[in-house]
């Protein structure tokens, strides 16, 4: 009681000020908002967007948690210091050398993600006068999820003032930005700083570094860290089971790996009405509609398999679904309620062109094999038009039935 009333005096001492925002926003960040409603009619329900955004983050925290594990684990597979993942728990979970690692590198990129992009909200909400709102709760969580392990936190932060900023501030803040600002963020690093952002160095953690100490004349071997999808692009054997790529031993963004747990954080947003069936039920059939196409294409030999593009088109079109970041951007970003399409057959055409447009990107363009990103970008940008349309149409029928019934 003694915090909460001295946040409150806190609070009240500084009401109609310059700093208001910042105070009220710590104030119902700890503690459930003071001010209620007396008169007239309101909707009662027992979820607001703190809530929302807290059950988002809750359906992170288990791909968090094991890309932790995977970083230190694919560290130490590189140098040689384990074997590949045979038993489960002896080789993953028990070698507590690979959470230390986790620990250590993944952490601060959540605390540089929070702490800056917070840091922006607070002054725009001091600038602008109004309340901290709480959308970058769940963005904060998944920058850190959607990068590179060992991305320079300096990148990082620059990247999120300008994802923050230009991605959803200059639109009006949360609920007004057109594109989902996690993603912006990515297609700035993406953009701004390519070699960090791809490259079969930048997903194991040590291996970039341990290039430049061979560059500078050090004695040591050198370690890889390729992608199934950067092997796949090269016509490369991939080295890796099915299983891994289900469960996540695989390199990769450090959420992006484990299908499995993104699959049960998919039933948990699906289960608590916060994530749209409808979006990624669509996405993955876009997925699958041009993986078979692409399946027909190299069973019909209409390309040979010299040909650049033969390592992704010949792959199983249901691999697709657990490769990559596919499975993480239809579950956790194309669904994002501001971004994304708002009416029901709407969402049934934004996720299936998702789906369908991340696989075209993923084959046709070997050096940035992972479309998902582009592809959510872009139908972010559609959205509203499939929206109008979508409306327009069911405004015609409407008017047809209602000629019918007056002629």
């Amino acid at each position: 009681m003694g915090l909460k009333s001295n946040l409150h005096k806190i609070k009240e001492k500084y009401k109609g000020k310059k700093m208001a925002p910042a105070f009220n926003a710590i104030h119902t960040f700890l503690y459930s908002p003071n001010e209620t409603t007396h008169d007239g009619t309101h909707i009662k329900v027992v979820d607001d967007l703190k809530r929302t955004m807290n059950t988002v983050i809750m359906a992170l925290v288990p791909c968090l948690i094991f890309g932790m594990f995977n970083a230190g684990y694919q560290h130490h597979l590189a140098l040689g210091e384990i074997e590949s993942a045979t038993n489960f728990f002896d080789t993953l979970f028990w070698n507590w050398d690979n959470l230390v690692i986790g620990l250590w590198k993944v952490l601060p990129l959540v605390a540089v993600s929070y702490g800056v992009g917070l840091a922006v909200e607070f002054v725009f909400a001091v600038i602008k006068g109004h309340e901290v709102e709480e959308g970058y709760l769940v963005t904060g969580m998944l920058v850190p999820l959607i990068v590179p392990v060992d991305i320079p936190l300096w990148m990082l932060a620059v990247a999120v003032v300008f994802g923050v900023v230009i991605g959803k501030e200059v639109f009006g803040g949360t609920g007004m930005n057109i594109l989902n600002p996690a993603l912006t963020i990515r297609a700035f690093l993406f953009f701004a700083y390519p070699t960090w952002m791809s490259g079969d160095k930048v997903w194991v953690h040590g291996a970039v570094e341990r290039d430049q100490m061979i560059a500078a004349g050090e004695n040591l071997d050198a370690i890889s860290g390729e992608t199934v999808l950067g092997s796949l692009a090269q016509n490369q054997d991939v080295g890796y089971s099915i299983w891994d790529m289900f469960i996540g031993f695989i390199p990769g963004s450090v959420g992006e790996t484990s299908a499995l747990l993104i699959l049960v954080g998919a039933l948990f947003l699906i289960f608590t009405k916060i994530g749209s069936w409808r979006i990624m039920l669509s996405c993955v059939l876009g997925a699958i509609a041009m993986g078979l196409i692409f399946n027909f294409v190299v069973s019909s030999e209409w390309i040979s398999e010299s040909s650049k593009f033969y390592g992704l088109m010949s792959t199983t079109w249901w691999h697709h679904l657990i490769i990559g970041g596919f499975a993480f951007g239809t579950v956790y970003m194309a669904t994002d309620p501001v971004t994304a399409s708002q009416t029901n057959k709407g969402k049934w055409i934004y996720g299936f062109l998702i789906g369908f447009i991340s696989i075209l990107i993923r084959v046709f363009n070997p050096a940035y094999p992972e479309g998902v990103m582009l592809a959510i970008l872009l139908m972010n940008v559609f959205a509203p038009t499939i929206d109008h349309y979508v409306v327009q149409g069911n405004v015609k029928r409407r008017l047809k039935r209602v000629n019918v019934k007056t002629a």
